[in-house]
């Protein structure tokens, strides 16, 4: 099967994990342009970065568009976390590859369980204040940057657990969270953008923008009880092929 054909299947696949589950696009990814289209780590994780902020952005303006997203919570969740982000990335580099396979896959696994346990009906009349949401928001960006990821696989649970958003909401607004962390990660990687396969990344991320808008169709279609479900099993499934692939290495 040729490459072409391959990133148009990816991209497809996580075009539809960003519109309906608002995350998960980074996380399913870097490890389809390394193990399906042959990228190397980093060259995977810049393109990943592309791909994932053209389409978080695409996916965004439809669920704002149908009043799902909550900007001011989303714009402080995204700023509180730049600066740690940054620190967390500085600090990555000294951790050894399969310590932070590891990592992420046990973060990935406790955040899937956390969604997976039933809420009360108080859970979902949670005030969001200003500074949970900007002290949510650093805490998010330190994992961010330590693991390499864009974060919405992050950012939808602490929404929805932390600050008590419901899950249509809390999907939109990590759009908005994705998108901002991931402008601002390009901007630090802008140098290792040279080199890349674009023939490989423009249909990736032409598929990936298409599968957003039919997401978006899918999750109008399921509760949202049933949308953090299929979003936990991602997780789950995720971070057992992380685990595996660590201990195989």
């Amino acid at each position: 099967m040729s490459a072409v054909i391959l990133a148009l299947i990816a991209g497809a696949v996580i075009g539809v994990a960003l519109g309906a589950l608002g995350g998960g696009g980074s996380v399913l990814a870097v490890p389809a342009l390394i193990y399906l289209l042959g990228f190397t780590p980093v060259a995977a994780t810049t393109a990943s970065l592309v791909i994932v902020t053209v389409t978080s952005a695409t996916a965004l303006s439809v669920h704002a568009r149908d009043g799902h997203v909550r900007w001011r919570t989303g714009l402080l969740f995204a700023a509180a976390g730049i600066g740690p982000a940054m620190l967390g990335g500085a600090l990555a580099g000294r951790v050894p590859a399969a310590v932070l396979t590891v990592a992420f896959a046990v973060v990935a696994a406790a955040a899937a369980v956390r969604m997976l346990r039933p809420r009360s009906a108080s859970d979902n009349t949670v005030h969001v204040r200003p500074g949970r949401a900007a002290a949510c928001g650093a805490g998010l960006g330190a994992v961010t940057g330590v693991l390499g990821v864009g974060g919405g696989f992050l950012a939808v649970p602490a929404l929805v657990d932390v600050l008590g958003m419901r899950m249509r909401a809390a999907v939109g607004t990590s759009l908005l969270v994705i998108t901002v962390n991931s402008l601002a990660a390009l901007a630090m990687r802008a140098g290792t953008a040279e080199g890349l396969d674009w023939s490989v990344i423009g249909p990736f991320a032409g598929a990936a923008i298409l599968g957003a808008w039919d997401g978006k169709r899918l999750s109008a279609k399921l509760s949202g009880h049933t949308l953090q479900r299929l979003f936990a099993l991602v997780l789950l499934a995720v971070a057992g092929f992380m685990l595996v692939d660590a201990v195989v290495a």
